[in-house]
């Protein structure tokens, strides 16, 4: 018996394995702690048009932005996950973007979560902190900048420090809930995307709960985090992104780790026939891009992304799933401009496979 994969299925895998360990080490040894979030400046920022919508949840009340379907509809649901670098003010997506105004006038409510830095929007074990010592403080309260500096206690205490970080609680169930007895909306049959972290998240949710997500979209995402060296990348992030530290995520190597990784869950996202969008760009800028030490940062992010997307498209392939739209554009970094561009090209097949 040949294996899940087959022996070419195996080569191209361990090949794009190959190409994550080396890539893992460019981004960490070069750039040092700067490897998390997206790179670019925001150029939408608030939109008057979205509610705030506060849940209660254990992490305390949490907010998220609701946007509404032009036609009055309330079957058709959306749900926007942010990157790395998340604040507490506005979800990226809104503050960096107006894909907004493209998804509700193709009659698409819009939920945004607000805040969650470096959560991979997880159920996490335990508050994070450092051999007990939880967040210096500095920053003022939990409504501010979460990633307002870097390193080991950077940003502010509140949730995920002071609290666990329960995001895929949240999202599935109080905000999915809250979402239908106030609003109306339909809890079933939604769809869900997301940028770097985002993206991962969205497979994950997809995955486990096909229920409420009948369609995710990843950009950028990290969908091979089991990948040899990506662990230890994605640590110097989370500390870089508000200093978080990933062993209060998840262990390493265990069923929660796993339970996070796409790679590894790929066979439930083909069993469940979720129908999906995987976007990755090449690494390369653009004229849009400047010449800066930001702009190569994210260049870096970006060619570890493919990396790792490329590696889902082969497990994919070896499952034999027909589910899945792939799109690699010639150009593009770890940039909203980008991500952006990726929703519009995305939106028609969404939109026809919600609701």
């Amino acid at each position: 018996m040949r294996g899940v994969f087959g022996r070419r299925s195996t080569r191209r895998a361990g090949s794009w394995l190959k190409r994550s360990v080396l890539l893992s080490l460019a981004v960490l040894l070069p750039l040092g702690a700067s490897v998390a979030g997206p790179a670019g400046t925001a150029s939408a920022a608030f939109n008057p048009d979205g509610i705030d919508f506060w849940v209660d949840s254990s992490m305390g009340p949490i907010k998220s932005r609701v946007f509404r379907a032009a036609d009055g509809n309330t079957d058709r649901v959306v749900y926007a996950l942010d990157g790395m670098r998340a604040r507490y003010e506005l979800n990226g997506w809104e503050n960096d973007t107006e894909i907004v105004r493209e998804l509700t006038a193709a009659n698409m409510n819009v939920v945004m979560p607000v805040g969650g830095p470096s959560s991979f929007y997880a159920d996490w074990n335990a508050p994070s902190n450092f051999f007990g010592l939880g967040s210096s403080g500095s920053s003022g309260s939990s409504s501010g900048s979460a990633n307002s500096g870097s390193g080991l206690l950077s940003g502010s205490a509140g949730p995920g420090k002071e609290t666990t970080y329960k995001w895929e609680t949240f999202i599935t169930e109080n905000l999915r809930y809250a979402l239908r007895d106030q609003l109306g909306f339909n809890p079933n049959g939604n769809g869900v995307f997301g940028l770097s972290m985002g993206g991962s998240a969205a497979l994950t949710l997809a995955a486990h709960h096909p229920d409420q997500f009948r369609y995710a979209g990843s950009y950028s995402g990290y969908l091979n985090i089991s990948a040899p060296g990506m662990r230890e990348a994605l640590r110097v992030a989370m500390l870089d992104a508000g200093g978080f530290n990933i062993d209060a995520m998840a262990p390493p190597w265990g069923p929660q780790w796993f339970y996070m990784d796409p790679f590894v869950f790929a066979p439930q996202l083909k069993a469940n026939g979720t129908r999906l969008w995987i976007s990755a760009g090449s690494g390369l800028p653009t004229g849009v891009d400047g010449p800066s030490f930001d702009t190569v940062n994210a260049m870096a992010l970006e060619a570890l992304a493919l990396a790792n997307t490329r590696a889902f498209q082969v497990r994919m392939a070896s499952l034999g799933a027909n589910n899945v739209t792939y799109d690699f554009p010639a150009a593009g970094i770890h940039n909203w401009v980008y991500w952006a561009d990726e929703v519009r090209r995305m939106i028609p097949d969404m939109s026809a496979n919600i609701g």
